[in-house]
């Protein structure tokens, strides 16, 4: 059986929302998206190639997936380890999209994750803690967004 390992970034409030840009993901009125660009450095850079330089598939809720799919099939002209991945993802909305290897989750989510821990390498954010974990990746960053936005 194969490991889900959670990556994530996460301040020391909890918050884990649009730390890639400013437009990443501005529900609820999130003013504070690309906070962690800043603080990506050589050092980072490297860490998160270690990580990523594995094969590894996905496992994403639906507004995780949409925002990866605007931006990840056009970088480095399509060829990267997120367009390689299977994108699995938790959607009662979404049940189709033509990025490649896209998988959409159907039912009862819990259970599908269950079975698909035979295949599964990395699951990114946080839409699965009801399944037990044996590796977990945080990019924890010291600063907080105050109450407003805990998880």
């Amino acid at each position: 059986m194969r490991k889900i390992i959670v990556l994530t970034f996460i301040s020391l409030d909890g918050v884990m929302q649009g730390p890639g840009g400013p437009t990443e993901d501005t529900s609820g009125n999130f003013t504070y998206g690309g906070w962690t660009v800043p603080f990506f450095d050589d050092f980072l850079g490297q860490t998160m190639t270690e990580q990523m330089s594995r094969q590894f598939d996905l496992l994403l809720g639906r507004k995780t997936f949409e925002i990866f799919a605007s931006y990840w099939p056009q970088q480095e002209g399509g060829e990267n380890p997120i367009n390689e991945a299977t994108k699995y993802v938790a959607s009662n909305t979404l049940t189709k999209h033509e990025w490649n290897k896209s998988v959409f989750l159907k039912g009862d989510v819990v259970e599908e994750i269950k079975k698909l821990k035979h295949k599964m390498v990395l699951n990114y954010k946080c839409m699965v803690v009801a399944i037990s974990f044996r590796r977990y990746w945080r990019m924890i960053w010291s600063m907080n967004f105050g109450s407003r936005y805990f998880l």
